[in-house]
């Protein structure tokens, strides 16, 4: 399909996080290798990590020079352009967007900030953490929104614990060198860095910080508002992982709501304090602030509202999905969940769908269906169901049969982006990897 102008049509799709890099790949190949449409990619980082290994980037489980993807590097492979930088605002008049400027880690620019035209645009921007004007938590926790993050608290971790080995730190009631964990939020990210980080004390034990018993002097605190845990899934999911991360002694507190996050410690509304010398905020989720400015439709929580077609209310020339989206799931009367396999779908479905576009054809209308969840407790266990298509129903499913499960979640998505073959030989290498490096990333 060409334009008034005689070029190929343009497909700027913003955000190169599972769903945004899935569907740029499949349409490289599909339109951009023999030019039915220039497919561009725009994001502000210049790699990309699978988000939901974030937990063991930070529990330095996973050194993530080893799984991030370089977007120039999949954009030369698979027939698109890659555009560095973040999104400030659209033009739907002119039918372009702005985006910041591209500078190196110095500051020294190395892009303009600049206007990129679109004939059809996508977003798929994510999500940002929330911290629901609680005071101090933005100074004093720290999100896992990006690498950099999860990297900072691996260091921070780390340097406690060397601390209260050589007796630099605090000191427990007990008389023994002490480090206190706190975790905010008890949704699969926080439940799944409670167990990362428990083997993570294991193994720096066995490193050398021989003077810090593992569990008894490294302590990690789960804190949810709510009356369980993993409030989104199953009660009895919710409640098998209770039980499993209080065998690894995590201590779990339900039905406290924190008021305040300090240096030392967090206070929750019943007046308890826990002790803490790194706190993780990991109790919520927000659409990002540049929604908001767009001019199209949002829903409350701030995402752009989309119909069947997955295109904006306001808008028929741009699209959204994932979790900066909000598309009603019928059976549920609810908006579609922000998980990982939704945007998986969504982005199957819109590479369907914007190649029938391209012909002339009436778009069809997207239809989640929820195959279960899991939820990683590292090396120790993994727990959760599988429902729907999988099974014809629902069924509970915990230990090693989880564990496969949950690992084939990533390598679906390593398929989706480098094929049969590329999966093959990116498994085979990270396993030899393994077996050649530090089962924590200590420096």
């Amino acid at each position: 399909m060409t334009t008034k102008e005689g070029r190929a049509h343009r497909i700027i799709v913003v955000g190169g996080g599972a769903g945004g890099l899935e569907l740029v790949t499949r349409l490289g190949d599909k339109l951009g290798r023999n030019g039915a449409a220039q497919v561009v990619l725009v994001d502000r980082m210049p790699t990309h990590i699978w988000k939901p290994l974030l937990h063991e980037v930070a529990a330095g489980s996973m050194d993530p020079n080893t799984h991030q993807l370089e977007y120039v590097a999949q954009a030369r492979w698979h027939h698109f352009e890659f555009q560095q930088g973040e999104l400030t605002g659209i033009d739907r008049t002119r039918k372009t967007i702005s985006v910041t400027a591209c500078l190196d880690q110095d500051g020294t620019e190395l892009l303009p900030a600049r206007e990129l035209p679109y004939d059809t645009l996508v977003l798929a921007i994510g999500c940002v953490t929330h911290f629901f004007g609680v005071p101090g938590a933005a100074e004093n926790a720290i999100a896992l929104d990006t690498v950099d993050q999860a990297e900072r608290f691996r260091r921070r971790l780390i340097a406690a614990c060397v601390r209260a080995q050589n007796g630099k730190g605090r000191v427990g009631e007990d008389g023994r060198p002490r480090v206190d964990v706190a975790i905010i939020g008890a949704g699969a990210t926080g439940v799944e860095l409670s167990a990362e980080l428990r083997n993570t004390a294991h193994v720096l034990n066995a490193y050398g910080l021989h003077q810090l018993d593992p569990r008894r002097d490294v302590r990690i605190h789960v804190i949810e508002a709510g009356p369980r845990i993993l409030p989104a899934l199953s009660e009895r999911v919710s409640a098998e992982t209770t039980k499993l991360l209080r065998k690894l002694d995590v201590d779990v507190f339900t039905g406290e709501r924190v008021t305040e996050v300090t240096p030392e410690a967090v206070l929750t509304a019943s007046g308890k304090r826990i002790d803490a010398d790194l706190t993780v905020w990991a109790a919520g989720i927000t659409a990002p602030p540049v929604l908001a400015t767009l001019g199209l439709p949002v829903s409350r929580q701030g995402q752009i509202v989309v119909g069947p077609t997955l295109q904006s209310e306001g808008d028929p020339d741009i699209f959204a999905f994932g979790d900066c989206a909000s598309c009603l799931w019928p059976e549920k009367q609810t908006a579609v969940p922000p998980r990982a396999q939704a945007a998986h779908q969504q982005a199957t479905f819109l590479y369907n769908a914007l190649r029938a576009r391209l012909e002339g054809k009436p778009l069809p209308k997207f239809a989640f269906k929820d195959f279960g969840s899991l939820v990683s407790l590292g090396h120790f266990s993994a727990v959760g169901s599988l429902m729907g298509g999988l099974i014809g129903g629902s069924m509970f499913i915990e230990g090693l049969m989880a564990r496969f499960m949950y690992t084939s979640l990533y390598r679906m998505h390593v398929l989706a982006l480098h094929g049969a073959i590329g999966m093959g030989l990116d498994t085979v290498t990270h396993w030899l990897r393994s077996k050649t490096s530090p089962r924590v990333k200590l420096h």
